[in-house]
């Protein structure tokens, strides 16, 4: 049997929109709220910091459509940036998004669910260590976090119905289940007492230590909202892995831009009504200080009793299996378009008889798999936030240079509320990157020397191969007739 050299358009609207849910809800809403409330200290601020991530994520997925409407095949942010402004551009995206940005997301995640799985089965915990090689520990947590990988690559390599099978699956499922955690948290163990004391001083921004609140002074509020944005921007991400599928949707022109709005709409309004609900089970230090920042364990005791440590974690199980399961499957997908534009090994530009990128997908696999392994994953992702969003701006900024550069391009969708609502975003977060170089340093530069160091790396190892391709894909031009040579 023949390799096919094309995808199939497998994925409807339904899929679609899994695909982006799916992949924006792993574990940080059930974590990343400690953080926040230590630095801003108040209910308010807490969930319009939560707001703001959504509002953000709304216009970036409105504006996406746009562009997934102009170049509807695999690829999405890579294409859209090499499109917009030239190769090198797309390459750095594409070198950021296979280094860390996707594999370190899996990594992540992969992890986020072995730790959580140790609640109901303890051998696989980290304290059970394997193996001592001395520079590094393997633990049975990076095991089972690497297993998953293994597994979920396994079977989306067996054909785009395997890895739709499951996303869909997965994502109603837990779509159902934090629905049910919020009308319970609300219904059986809500206090108006506690709701009504977290909102006293509801937009007095501080920083709340364990011994009290310390004031901000000056323009560090600015830093302390920056930096809270982190964490909910992070758990907003991967919204647009469906444009990576483009090739494999069907009506992708319409089904895309409508996935993207539905799926983003649909995990701003649980994120919220998650925290409203944290806030009117915790008072504001129990959420601060929840044990190893697990809040959502934290609200599931409150709820269901003793249970609910196990509640939590097979909510979380489900959650992380679904995402990790929308990650693998997207990410493939650009390195393989990445490969056929000469951009990446050319080892990887084909695909299986299965009609998914096989190659791409083991590649991907075994980098996660070492991000398990280093332990550093969790630092990769706090370091690349502010290469999420410079690579954001610039997408959206790509909009604004298509529409002067090539005005004839068919758009079936535009950019809803353009040129408003776009520069909205591209103010909005470049507000907070510079408030994040000011006053998160150590997150900042270390990410975008991560992605410098691409320049290089484009210019020394594929400069050639991508020549080579263009040489290859050219027309031929005919060789003059001998009278028009006289």
């Amino acid at each position: 049997m023949s390799t096919p050299q094309t995808f199939k358009r497998s994925f409807g609207l339904l899929d679609a929109t899994m695909i982006v849910a799916g992949s924006m809800i792993g574990s940080g809403i059930f974590i990343v709220s400690a953080d926040i409330v230590r630095n801003v200290s108040s209910a308010g601020w807490l969930v319009l910091v939560w707001v703001l991530a959504g509002v953000l994520t709304l216009i970036a997925a409105l504006s996406y459509g746009e562009l997934s409407a102009m170049f509807p095949r695999a690829g999405g942010q890579y294409v859209y940036l090499k499109e917009a402004f030239n190769p090198l551009l797309g390459f750095l995206y594409g070198w950021s998004f296979f280094t860390v940005i996707q594999t370190g997301t899996i990594a992540a995640v992969g992890v986020a669910f072995a730790k959580f799985t140790a609640y109901i089965f303890p051998a696989l915990g980290e304290q059970n260590i394997i193996a001592d090689l001395g520079f590094m520990k393997v633990t049975a947590a990076q095991l089972t976090a690497i297993c998953v990988v293994v597994l979920l690559t396994y079977i989306n390599t067996l054909g785009v119905k395997e890895g739709k099978l499951i996303q869909t699956t997965f994502t109603l499922t837990k779509i159902a289940a934090l629905f049910g955690l919020i009308i319970f948290g609300l219904l059986l163990a809500a206090r108006k007492d506690v709701w009504q004391a977290n909102w006293q001083s509801a937009f007095t921004l501080q920083r709340l230590e364990p011994g009290g609140l310390l004031p901000y002074a000056g323009l560090a509020a600015l830093g302390a909202v920056a930096g809270s944005m982190v964490g909910t921007l992070f758990s907003s991400d991967s919204w647009h892995n469906v444009t990576f599928i483009a090739g494999e949707i069907k009506r992708p022109e319409r089904n895309i831009g409508l996935s993207l709005f539905l799926g983003t709409l649909l995990v701003t309004v649980i994120y919220v009504s998650t925290n409203l609900m944290f806030l009117g089970v915790m008072p504001l230090q129990e959420i601060a200080f929840a044990e190893s920042d697990r809040v959502g364990v934290a609200a599931s005791v409150h709820i269901f009793g003793s249970m609910g440590t196990y509640i939590i974690a097979a909510l979380i199980m489900v959650s992380t299996f679904g995402c990790n399961n929308g990650l693998i499957l997207a990410g493939a997908r650009v390195y393989y378009t990445m490969a056929n534009d000469g951009l990446f090994f050319k080892q990887l530009a084909v695909l299986n008889k299965n009609a998914v990128p096989a190659k791409a997908l083991w590649l991907q696999c075994i980098w996660a798999s070492l991000l398990c392994l280093s332990g550093k994953y969790g630092q990769l992702l706090d370091y690349v936030i502010f290469v999420v969003l410079i690579f954001y701006i610039l997408t959206i900024t790509g909009i604004f240079r298509l529409r002067k550069t090539r005005p004839q391009m068919p758009r079936p969708y535009k950019a809803f509320g353009y040129p408003v609502l776009p520069l909205c975003y591209i103010i909005a977060a470049t507000t907070i990157c510079l408030a994040l170089l000011a006053y998160k340093p150590m997150f900042t530069w270390p990410g975008l020397g991560l992605v410098l160091l691409g320049i290089p790396v484009y210019y020394l190892v594929w400069g050639r191969q991508r020549t080579a391709v263009a040489q290859q894909q050219a027309p031929a031009v005919p060789e003059p007739a001998e009278d028009d040579m006289k």
